[in-house]
Formats: C-alpha cells, sequence, structure tokens
C-alpha cells in the first residue's frame, strides 16, 4: 500500500513538473513570434514612409522651377536613411519568427502606402477602398495569430541538416526544373507575361528568404554567445542571398518596363507569400506539430490578405504630372471645322493620338511646318489689323 501510494506520489510530480515546463516553451515561442511580427510589421511600415517621403521628394522637385537634382534634398535622404532602417527591421525579423509568418506581413506594406498616400500626398481614396484595408488588416491578424510556431536554433549544423534533408532537395528539384521551363518560355518564346516574369521572381525570392532566416538566425545566435560566423554555411548562405537578390531587381526591372507598378505589387505579393510559405514548410519544417485548424485558420488569413492586396491596388494608375496639349483656339477658323464636318485629326492609322505632343516619324513626312516669308507676314499682320479696324468702325455705326 505504501509503494502504491508513493508510486503515485512519484507520478504526480513528474505530471507538475512536466506543464510547467510546457507552458514556458509554449510562452517562449509565442514571444518569439510576437517580436518577430512586431518587427517585421515597423519594418514594412517603415519602408512605406521612406518610399512616400522619396515619392514627395520628387514631387516636389517637379513642381519647382529651379531645376535641382534629388539627392541633394534632405526628403529624399531621411527617406533612404528611413528605407535602411527598415529593410534591418524586416531582417531581424526573421531571425526570431518561422519564415511563414514574417513573409505574408509584406501586406501592412500596401496597407501603409495607401493610407500615407491619402494623408500626405493627396491621392484620391473611394470609399471601397477601405473595405480593401479592412479585409488585409483582418487577414494580417489572422496570420499573426495562427501563423505556425516552430522555433529552432539556427546553428551551422542544424542548417546543414536542413539542407540536405530529402524535402528539400525534391523541392529544390521542382524548383530547378519549373525556372527553366519559365525561363526558356520567357527568354525564347518571348512570352512576356506578368505572370511567368514574376513567378520567376516568386520562385529566386523562395531561395532569398531561406538564405536571409539562415543568416539572420545565426547573426542572432553569434551575438547571443555562440559563434557561428566559422562555419562555411553562413558564408555560402550570404553568396546565396545576394546572388538571388540581384536577380530578382533585375527581372523585377524588367516586369516594371512592361507593366503596371499596380499590377506587379499585387501579383508580386501573392506569388511570393506563396512560394516562400512553401519553402519554409520544406526547409525549416514550419508547420510539423500544428493542428489542422491552425493550419486551415493560417490559409485563410493569407487569402483573406491576398484579397485586401488585390483590391487595394486594382484601381492604381500612374500619376501624370502634366500632358502637353493643342489648344483648339491656337489657330484661326479652327472652332468652325466640326461645323463644316472637316475631321480635327485626320486618321492615319498610327499611334498618334489627339492633343499629344508626341513624335511620330509618319506625320512628320506628311505634314510639314509651313513658312511665311517676312513680306507674307507683314501683309497678313496689315489685314488682320485692317479687318479688326472695319468691324469697330461697324459697330459704332450700329
Amino acid at each position: 500500500m505504501e509503494k502504491a501510494n508513493s508510486l503515485s506520489l512519484q507520478l504526480r510530480e513528474l505530471v507538475t513538473q512536466a506543464v510547467p515546463l510546457k507552458v514556458h516553451e509554449d510562452s517562449f515561442s509565442y514571444k518569439e513570434n510576437l517580436i518577430g511580427a512586431l518587427l517585421a510589421i515597423f519594418g514594412h511600415l517603415t519602408i512605406s514612409i521612406a518610399l512616400n517621403l522619396q515619392k514627395y521628394s520628387h514631387i516636389r522637385l517637379v513642381s519647382c522651377k529651379e531645376s535641382k537634382a534629388y539627392f541633394k534634398t534632405k526628403t529624399w535622404w531621411c527617406g533612404l536613411f528611413l528605407l535602411c532602417l527598415g529593410e534591418l527591421g524586416v531582417f531581424s525579423a526573421y531571425a526570431f519568427a518561422p519564415l511563414s509568418l514574417i513573409v505574408p506581413l509584406g501586406a501592412v506594406s500596401v496597407i501603409a502606402s495607401a493610407i500615407i498616400g491619402v494623408i500626405f500626398i493627396r491621392e484620391k481614396w473611394k470609399p471601397k477602398d477601405f473595405l480593401s484595408c479592412g479585409l488585409a488588416i483582418v487577414g494580417t491578424y489572422l496570420l499573426i495569430t495562427f501563423g505556425p510556431n516552430s522555433h529552432e536554433i539556427m546553428t551551422g549544423e542544424n542548417i546543414t541538416k536542413h539542407l540536405v534533408s530529402w524535402p528539400f532537395l525534391l523541392y529544390m528539384l521542382l524548383e530547378i526544373i519549373l525556372f527553366c521551363l519559365l525561363l526558356y518560355f520567357y527568354k525564347e518564346k518571348k512570352a512576356n507575361y506578368i505572370v511567368v516574369i514574376l513567378l520567376l521572381v516568386a520562385l529566386l525570392g523562395s531561395m532569398t528568404v531561406i538564405t536571409v532566416k539562415a543568416v539572420a538566425g545565426m547573426i542572432v545566435v553569434s551575438i547571443r554567445g555562440n559563434v557561428q560566423l566559422g562555419y562555411p554555411i553562413f558564408y555560402i548562405m550570404v553568396v546565396c542571398m545576394v546572388a538571388t537578390a540581384a536577380f530578382q531587381a533585375a527581372f523585377l526591372t524588367q516586369a516594371s518596363q512592361l507593366y503596371d507598378a499596380s499590377q506587379i505589387a499585387s501579383v508580386g505579393y501573392i506569388l511570393s507569400t506563396v512560394t516562400a510559405i512553401t519553402a519554409g514548410a520544406t526547409f525549416y519544417l514550419d508547420f510539423i506539430g500544428e493542428d489542422v485548424l491552425h493550419i486551415c485558420m493560417f490559409a485563410l488569413g493569407c487569402l483573406v490578405a491576398f484579397l485586401g492586396v488585390f483590391l487595394i491596388t486594382r484601381n492604381k494608375r500612374k500619376s501624370i504630372f502634366f500632358e502637353p496639349y493643342i489648344s483648339m483656339d491656337a489657330m484661326p477658323s479652327m472652332q468652325n471645322l466640326h461645323d463644316n464636318g472637316t475631321a480635327v485629326q485626320p486618321d492615319l492609322k498610327t499611334s498618334f493620338s489627339y492633343g499629344a505632343l508626341e513624335n511620330n516619324d509618319s506625320i512628320s513626312e506628311i505634314y510639314t511646318p509651313a513658312t511665311l516669308t517676312v513680306v507674307q507676314e507683314e501683309h497678313a499682320s496689315t489685314g488682320a489689323s485692317a479687318h479688326s479696324c472695319q468691324l469697330m468702325a461697324h459697330s459704332k455705326s450700329e
């Protein structure tokens, strides 16, 4: 009887000792998630403020009479400083929270840019834009609340172990095949579709975020006392991070020359988030141990954030600061062309649009500016003055 009581007492002690340990681990992991999420939100907000400051600087330079280089203004340099600070915040966030949680928080940048544009740059906002921002905010809340909670110390041994794991090797094989196919169609078949270009960017971006998390995590572990900078995998990750980021910038530049920035922002955010979450799930095993409810709610948060970002950027257009035009009263008898049945702009089957001062070779070949001699100009001026005098005399006689 005494042995049974002592055995039950030992079991109760084990249970009471294990429960606080589990609670402590969960609270620590949620604290890490919160730190990473707050750093990411701070970074994206700062980046949005920085970009809008630089945009405001360019707008002021366009409206200013005196010509001045943009890099000589304090506003532009302040924007550059905030941009670097925001990028540092996002970089640090990868060291604390799972990759699949940090990447979708890029929606915060779109929300902040829309709100800052309305407040400071006086951009027009329609009522449906409020709904779009609301959806993006709700999606962000769901992402933070139901995000993955897996944490691992980013040591050189752990990263090397993940790098040679069969799920990641299979993922890399599929990604390389898909990237080569897309690159072939883009370069050889001239498939300049926005989905093709931005999918190339997203595939490169999935490798970028993997390397960013590895580098940031190893730096944080080294700061805490366990130095990891002596491992070769650290420098391999740094080289891969810089290379993939450079190729991303090249493809984004090509996309910006073909498509509007709002389309690139929405489609690029969706594709990059999907590929990055897939990469985090295969390399860092972000969703191992998560229950079905949390995974479903996290997926719902991603969908709601996607919808909000798409609706925010759907109606955005490039702002036109100045559009030169030809005034109708600049030429004699131009106002009566409609009454006589004469076409204002002849159909030349070209891209020339009425009112725009654009260069067009076909127009310069067909229509050349007429030149008047000095005698003709004097005769025209005297004739016009005589005609005006006759009209004044006739009005006085009446």
